[in-house]
């Protein structure tokens, strides 16, 4: 991401702190702090690559050199500064250099995700399940007061290997009330691989304009991922294991969002530019703070 535009965006993210703050009932100088302070801390934790990292007892990602880690502790304060939740399934965070985002991992004990019907799954069908499900949870978000949103088309249709058990699927995610000033709306490029009992997602968030030269970014990193012996999803044993209550066609939004009204099973993540920028910019070792302050020379 250039420098320019993290420039930018630092400064409209320490404009919306303050708006924040305020509007919350909280000191704008209070929220601000704990961004900077979060930031700092991320950046002092990160483990820069090359590096195997071990996720948990879980999986091992070889991170190849340019790309940096932050572990769970650091990326979740940094994730809730911004105003996303994490939850226990959350594994840290992956900045780079040539990262126009950021990747969120994700660890979910679902059970044994079954993926037969891979085999016989429409991407237009598919389409039209995420869409209804994203309509009927609108209708939540309303009596929440959080924003709605629409899908649009694929920016990449649904692809299942079944040799190594990973999905790869990314659709156009936009507010169903424009104007909020946002350039290029976020967007997710969803990766997954299958375990034993459970998936691991590695999710980049980044902006649709420029998401095309990320795909290979989030590919390298779903290569690198690997369960542990015992782990794997090949290692699943029907007579002791658990089973998801859905198939492989949920993690697109599919038949699980429609019959248990969760769409969280599509791994979805929205994230504004603004909060986009504000995290790939601890892949540059800077804080915010010093990003606005060299604004003028830059």
């Amino acid at each position: 991401m250039p420098l320019s535009t993290i420039l930018r965006a630092a400064a409209s993210l320490l404009a919306l702190i303050v708006t924040c703050g305020t509007l919350a009932g909280t000191p704008a100088s209070s929220v601000q702090d704990e961004f900077d302070a979060a930031s700092a801390a991320a950046q002092a934790a990160r483990v820069d690559g090359p590096n195997r990292l071990a996720l948990r007892d879980q999986a091992a990602l070889d991170l190849p050199a340019g790309f940096s880690y932050i572990p769970v502790a650091q990326a979740a304060r940094l994730m809730h500064a911004i105003g996303n939740p994490t939850d226990d399934g959350f594994m840290g965070l992956v900045v780079g250099e040539a990262m126009n985002g950021f990747v969120s991992i994700r660890h979910e004990k679902s059970g044994h995700v079954r993926d037969d019907d891979a085999r016989d799954w429409n991407p237009g069908e598919l389409l039209n399940n995420l869409r209804e499900g994203a309509e009927a949870g609108n209708e939540e978000r309303r009596q929440r007061g959080i924003p709605e949103f629409v899908v649009g088309g694929w920016v990449e249709a649904p692809a299942y290997d079944a040799t190594t058990h990973r999905l790869v699927w990314s659709a156009e995610i936009r507010d169903k009330a424009p104007g909020d000033g946002d350039a290029s709306p976020g967007v997710n490029y969803n990766t997954y691989q299958l375990g034993r009992d459970g998936y691991i997602s590695m999710n980049l968030v980044t902006n649709l304009d420029g998401v095309d030269s990320q795909k290979p970014l989030a590919r390298l990193l779903l290569d690198g991922l690997s369960f542990n012996e015992g782990k794997r999803y090949a290692d699943f044993n029907a007579d002791t294991d658990s089973v998801a209550p859905y198939g492989l066609a949920a993690l697109v939004g599919g038949i699980a969002a429609k019959k248990l009204g969760l769409l969280a099973t599509a791994g979805l993540f929205l994230a504004k530019f603004w909060k986009i920028a504000a995290i790939a910019a601890v892949g540059f070792g800077v804080g915010l703070k010093r990003l606005f302050s060299r604004k003028t020379d830059a």
